[in-house]
Order: structure tokens, then sequence, then C-alpha cells
């Protein structure tokens, strides 16, 4: 066939390999590669998924193939429930991403159990509980570490490898990035190549959107075997930002004390990241506000004390160098406000350096941002697109094996990179004795994944002055109301008690690491929410794990939620600690709509809260200056269905309250 000339990775990309339909596209590789497809596709924003819908029709169209899809992180517009949480997300969805934005069909489908036969989706790492009750996708669903998912799919027989880039004319021809995720790509392809297997057709699907990075993440004219430029590229996935409150915020106080000026910073995405990053700004940009603050969120000293001793309490002069497998916001807001400013050197440069006898930190340009994809806000992807060009050294995107782990022929320049990291990770649970729980329940429902929690919890242990941190709320709403996020003992862990290192709350640093078992528990407990604290020692007592006699501080009594909005109180009306600390894609009338549309949901997950919110709907009390606006954006201003009133009156009680 004359379309298949030249089809080779080693022999140059030819006009017939290029396409801009997308339908086109994907005939062509049903016919190249025949009835079962075996689909690579990068996790995140690198998925093209105007290709894979096209793909996964003709699966549907001929069920004689089958698809089996390897990825992770599929990403899909939240999907709101009727009613009041339809009225507020329908418009700000449509409004925030965009009439054109598409969604894989295959993810939406499997959310509701409707993948066909043929089609199998496995995924290492879900969007946060879109898949809790998606049978097929926790039958399917592979746990490993990051770092262990480039050579467990050499033996998957992989045949198909799709992925967004962005495309550059130069003078000596064309050039790729893979952009957004260089993560898992090369090294795959280089442990096909060592493993003896055939190198899967490779498509490049170009999106003009999609910043340029250079460095480690650009390949050759002759990296991909087909490329797509389709006419029209829907936009790019974008996060909202969300907001932070008063736990949070706590959290990110206790937790910006820890981190070491001149070190090394790793941190995910979420508000409790965004609280971090803004409570590290402000112990650089007002000293003395941030010690204020840290100061009545701590009257006893024990953070102080902390941070005095393994991290820090004044401004970063040096500055923090960023190494994570994730380049988010937070990262992009922190070189803005001078604190990710620390420049590494890659192995050529340590060795010009070496040979002129001259120190590291003489040689000009480095990178202070090491990441393995990206994801982020729509103001995140201009600033790398306008860094990668102003400052090409700046920001260097790289394979997953040079980010999450030490070992290989990096590991001396990584652990000099990496002086003084500290590595930030949340999770949903931990015990009295240390272990944490991130990734899925007991009964084993994957929520999320392990993805490089383990790995960077790992790294912590084996750098010098490494820390690994993990950030906690120490309570949740639960189907009894509130309950603990500090358990005794929990059927399902992601960290081993024996890599127990740093935990926070927003009442405290348990700092575990090399302690008994005793002084962990009551590490733990001194960080726990006091209406679970008297019951937890107990529990401990009871399995002879804390003395008898031990005795629960006045101090920790104060562990309360009420406590911290009073520690926290001032500095939230002067607006040191803002709602929305790095800007909304809300509306002023959305963000009053948003604190009573999550007081509704909450108080209706359990049988008091909701005898306290038929009270409210009973008395809802006298309606505010804003409460009109706040209506007529839901559409309830002239409510006349029996529904239509009721979630009016809903509203009402909420706003009022």
């Amino acid at each position: 066939m004359r379309k298949l000339a030249g089809f080779w990775h080693d022999r140059g990309m030819l006009p017939e390999q290029r396409f801009t339909d997308v339908d086109a596209c994907a005939q062509l590789i049903v016919e190249r590669l025949g009835a079962d497809l075996r689909i690579a596709a990068p996790l995140g924003l690198g998925k093209p998924h105007a290709l894979l819908n096209a793909l996964y029709a003709l699966m549907q169209a001929d069920t004689w193939r089958s698809m089996t899809l390897y990825t992770a992180l599929s990403l899909t517009r939240p999907q709101a429930q009727p009613g009041l949480e339809a009225r507020f997300l329908d418009p700000f969805l449509e409004r925030h991403f965009g009439v054109d934005c598409l969604d894989p069909q295959y993810a939406l489908d499997q959310q509701h159990g409707k993948l066909p036969p043929n089609v199998a989706v496995h995924e290492f790492y879900m969007q946060s509980g879109a898949l809790l009750n998606a049978g097929g996708a926790q039958r399917n669903y592979i746990s490993q570490n990051y770092t262990h998912v480039a050579r467990d799919l050499v033996v998957q027989d992989i045949n198909l490898l799709v992925q967004l880039v962005a495309r550059h004319e130069t003078p000596g021809g064309v050039r790729y990035s893979l952009s957004c995720n260089p993560d898992l790509t090369l090294d795959f392809l280089d442990r096909v190549k060592a493993a003896g297997k055939p190198r899967p057709l490779c498509v490049a699907v170009v999106h003009p959107a999609l910043p340029y990075m250079g460095g480690n993440a650009e390949v050759p004219h002759d990296f991909f075997d087909l490329e797509l430029a389709p006419v029209v590229s829907p936009p790019l996935f974008a996060m909202p930002r969300l907001p932070v409150d008063t736990v949070e915020y706590a959290l990110g106080m206790h937790a910006s004390a820890l981190v070491k000026d001149g070190g090394c910073l790793e941190i995910g995405i979420g508000a409790l990241s965004d609280a971090l990053v803004k409570c590290l700004l402000l112990r650089q940009q007002d000293n003395v506000t941030w010690r204020q603050t840290l100061l009545a969120l701590d009257p006893g000293g024990a953070t102080h004390a902390l941070g005095a001793r393994m991290g820090g309490l004044t401004p970063f002069k040096t500055g923090l160098y960023g190494a994570s497998e994730m380049v988010m916001d937070g990262f992009m807001h922190l070189v803005k406000g001078g604190v990710l400013k620390r420049r590494s050197w890659d192995n050529l440069a340590l060795e010009r350096a070496a040979a002129a006898g001259r120190l590291p930190e003489e040689v000009p340009g480095g990178h202070y941002l090491r990441g393995g994809f990206f994801l982020g806000s729509r103001e995140l992807y201009d600033w790398l697109e306008v860094t990668a060009g102003t400052d090409p050294d700046a920001i260097d995107m790289t394979r997953i094996s040079n980010i999450n782990h030490l070992y290989g022929d990096h590991q001396a320049l990584a652990t000099l990179q990496r002086r003084g990291a500290r590595f930030f990770n949340t999770c949903m649970m931990a015990t009295l004795l240390g272990a944490v729980v991130s990734d899925a329940l007991e009964d084993g429902h994957v929520v999320s994944g392990v993805g490089g929690q383990y790995n960077f919890v790992a790294m912590a242990h084996e750098l010098p002055d490494g820390r690994s941190i993990l950030l906690l709320r120490a309570t949740r709403s639960g189907r009894h109301g509130v309950e603990t996020n500090i358990r005794w003992n929990y059927g399902h862990t992601t960290i081993p008690r024996h890599l127990r290192d740093i935990i926070v709350t927003e009442y405290g640093v348990a700092d575990l690491r090399g302690k008994s078992d005793s002084e962990c528990i009551e590490a733990m407990l001194a960080i726990s929410d006091a209406r679970f604290v008297d019951a937890l020692a107990a529990e401990a007592k009871s399995h002879g794990k804390l003395a008898a006699d031990f005795k629960i501080p006045e101090a920790w009594r104060r562990h309360r939620p009420e406590v911290l909005h009073e520690a926290l109180a001032r500095q939230v009306r002067k607006g040191v600690l803002p709602r929305f600390p790095f800007g909304s894609d809300f509306t002023e009338v959305e963000q009053r709509l948003l604190p009573a549309l999550a007081w509704l949901k909450s108080s209706s997950a359990n049988w008091r809260g909701r005898w306290h919110l038929l009270k409210a709907v009973l008395r809802p009390g006298e309606a505010g200056a804003e409460e009109a606006a706040a209506l007529e954006r839901m559409g309830l201003t002239d409510a006349r269905s029996l529904g239509d009133r009721l979630q009016r009156r809903l509203l009402q009680a909420a706003l009022r309250r």
C-alpha cells in the first residue's frame, strides 16, 4: 500500500503519514494494526481525546475488533447531580471548559458501566473518587508505583502509543515536544527496545495550545510514525481553582515551617497544596504576619521548635529547587513570589564546571524546576509557554525515572539537587502507629491510586537530609457525622509504618521518624481532634502499646474546630488568608453560593444533619442583601413547580445561615 510506504520510525515522516482528519487517521491505524489494538496513552493532559474517541467508535461499530487501553487519570468534566447541583454546575462548566471541550467517551461509559465487552481500560491512577462505584474500572485497576509502569507495560505487547504533542518548524526540520507528558513515554520505549520487542506504532497528535518544552521533553522528527494535526483542536483541560478553608490554611501554616531554605520541594495538587504555597509566600513576603499567625495556631511552640530544627522561620534567601512528578500552579506562584529560584545543573554542565575547576553554582544557566507531567489552570499553561521561550533552561520536563527515584546513573546528581528535600503529599487516613492510607479503602475499592507517593516517601528515607511530609485533615464528615481520620488500625495501607516520617494535621506536626511505638502514638494523639483523643488513647492502651497511666495533656483538648477558627479569624478578616488565594474561576455570586451548597450537601449526608436542615427550612431567617442575585443565578427567582419551590426554600435556608 502506498499509504504505508516509509511507515517505520527510522525512515522519516512522509506526507502520507501526516493527517488533519481524525477519522481517517483512526481508520488507517486499525487497518495497519489489525483486529486487536493494545494502546498506551499518557496520564492526564497528554491524552488525545479526539483520536481515542474515534478509535473507540470503531470498536463500538466493529465488535469483532478489540481495544485494550493502558493509561491513568482520564480527565472528564464533573457530572452534576440533578437539582441544585446541576443548576449551579452546568452553567459554570459550560463557561469554564467551553462548549468545544471533549471528554474521553470511554471514560464516561466506564463511569456508568457501559463499556462494550470488546473494550478494556486499565488505569494505574484514577480521578479521585470518580470510579468508586464503577465495577469494571475497579476490577481492571492496576496497582503499581509510578516508576514501575514503564517496566510493566513492556509485557503487555503494546502495539500503539498515542500522545498529545507540541510541534515546531525549525531550520533543521520539524521537532516535537512531549510537553506535558515526557514522564513514561521515553522510559517505556527504551525498555521495549532493551527487551528486543517490536516498537509500537507511535502517533503524535499536535495541539497548537500545548506549551513547547525543550530539553529532555524534545524529540526528533522521526520519533513518531504518524502525525495528526486536526483542523480544530478542543481546548486543553484546565483545572478550576478551588477555595481554601480554615482547616487547610492551618495545615499549610504548620507545614510551611518545615521547609528548609536552599532545599528541594515536591508538592501535589488540590486545596491543601494551595494552602501550603500561600503560606510559603506569606513566610517569604510578610514574615512578621506569618510568625504571628503560626504563634496563634501553635501557642505551645511545638511547630516553632521543629521548624527551627529541621525547617526554617525566616524568608528564603537562597530559595528552593522544585523536583516533583507533577508541575502545577503552585510552582508558578512560588517562582513569581521569589521562593522557587535555586538553580540546578545537568551532568554536562557539571562536567564542564569540573573541567574548568569551577563550582556548579558558578556555571550560568540551570533549571529551578524539574517535573514529569504538568496539569493545572490556563494561566499555568500560558506561563510555561512564556517561560520556555524566555528562559529555556528554567523548567526541565523529563522522564519519571529521573524524578521519582534516585537509582540509576543520575543518582549522585539527584542527591545533590535534592539536598534539604521536603516531599509533601496528601493522604486520607493515618494510624496511631504511623501507617498511612492514601489510595484505597479497606474493602479493596480504589479511590485514586498509589502514583508516586510511595516513591517519594522511600526517597526521603534514602536522602541524607530528606523528609517525607504527609498532610492529613484530622476529621471528615461521614454517614454518622464527624469521624476521625486518625485510627488505631485500618485494613489497608499505602505507606507502611516502617516508613513513617512526618504527618501534619491542622492541629500540629507529628515527627515519627525513629520513634518507638509508644512515642509514635503520643505524637499522633497530639495532632488528633480532641473529640476522639480519649477513645484513641484507650484503644492504644487496650493493646498494650500505650502506658496504662498515660494522661491526655490539657493543651490537646483545645484541638477543636472552633478554637482553630478563632486562632485564624483575625487573619481571615484582614484578607491575609483569602478563600481563593490565587484568584477564582467563579463569579462573586457563585463564590457566595459555594459554601451554602456545601452546607446543604454535608447536612444531607446523615440523619443529624438532615434534622438541622429541616429546622433551617422551616425557619430560614431573614433574607440577605445578595439573596436575589443568588436566586437569579440558580434560575429560582420565579419558582413555580413544587420541586422548584422546594429547591428555592432549601437554598434560602442555606444562604441565610
